[in-house]
């Protein structure tokens, strides 16, 4: 049986990573900004690039810079010799990532940037290394002590916390939402979390409408028809003016024998409940619960009175909106 305490190793790897992103914190300066800028202000692709572990890295920063609307993709060192130096045009950003800087497979890039005037950020740990000089902007990846001595550990912690932070402040300087970060991750729960009233409401035909002047009888015709389990009443300007429930519509017929001859203003609930519609799905849920009912209106900011769009708790539920 296997006796020996891993726990202080474990301890003794996150305090060397620990003290690498302590160490890079102290060295961010001016060639940040310049690349925060750098950037922003390009109109074509960021193309990152590393070898072994750091080009693992590299896969991660684009991914990341992709995802909050700065277009990149990640490219391996040793496939960019076999022709995959194509990919990179003379408008793009060039990133590469080298804790040493001296790797072999690099030194073809690197002419390739210089030979097409291509704009070279590199991210490296050695000052007088083939990459720091021939880098255009040069980030500086604090010597760091790699836990177990030789595998890349505290290096790759700290590259891809330095990719992190270009990718935070270019998204911040871009003032990119979670509506637009929505936009580019359809998928997934956090994008059903940021899923909007609009995106799922009920609209056009299968809205419930009826006139506040209509009677019950044929009011209850449309209820039927609609499946919504309330009519939303209206007056002849089209604004909403109350909701009926079906709650609502079995109280009054259990006491009004001439409950089919009353009009829907006579029944309705005045001034409903509405939800704007850019509003997150999950306030209107949210609403919903607190006020206990099963449906929401949806307006518009420029016409609040009008309903536009019609929630029901089951159509959030579906949309694993929670």
């Amino acid at each position: 049986m296997i006796k020996k305490k891993f726990i202080p190793i474990a301890k003794e790897v996150i305090n060397l990573e620990i003290k690498a992103l302590q160490n890079l914190k102290k060295k961010i300066n001016k060639s940040f900004n310049q690349a925060v800028i750098e950037i922003i202000k390009c109109q074509s692709k960021i193309i990152i690039c590393g070898v072994g572990k750091s080009g693992l890295i590299a896969s991660k920063i684009a991914s990341t810079l992709a995802s909050v609307g700065t277009p990149s993709f990640s490219l391996l060192a040793s496939d960019a010799s076999h022709g995959d130096l194509g990919m990179i045009s003379k408008k793009d950003i060039l990133v590469l990532i080298s804790n040493s800087g001296e790797t072999a497979e690099l030194r073809s890039i690197i002419q390739h940037a210089k030979r097409n005037k291509i704009l070279l950020i590199g991210i490296v740990s050695r000052k007088d290394s083939v990459l720091y000089r021939a880098s255009d902007i040069k980030l500086i990846i604090p010597k760091v002590i790699e836990a177990g001595g030789i595998v890349p550990t505290s290096s790759t912690t700290a590259q891809l916390a330095l990719g992190d932070a270009l990718a935070i402040a270019t998204m911040k300087h871009k003032k990119f939402s979670k509506i637009d970060f929505k936009k580019l991750h359809p998928a997934g729960s956090l994008a059903a979390q940021l899923r909007t009233v609009e995106d799922i409401m009920i609209t056009g035909k299968k809205i419930p409408f009826v006139n506040e002047n209509s009677k019950m009888g044929r009011s209850l015709k449309i209820l039927t028809n609609k499946k919504l389990g309330i009519l939303i009443v209206r007056n002849k300007h089209k604004n909403t003016t109350g909701i009926i429930t079906d709650g609502q519509i079995r109280r009054f017929s259990q006491k009004n024998l001439n409950f089919h001859s009353l009009t829907a203003k006579q029944i309705m609930t005045k001034n409903p409940i509405s939800i704007n519609k850019s509003e997150f799905a999950a306030k209107a849920l949210s609403i919903m619960n607190k006020k206990k009912i099963t449906s929401i209106l949806v307006n518009n900011r420029k016409k609040p009175k009008t309903t536009i769009g019609v929630i029901h708790v089951h159509t959030i539920l579906q949309s694993n909106i929670s």
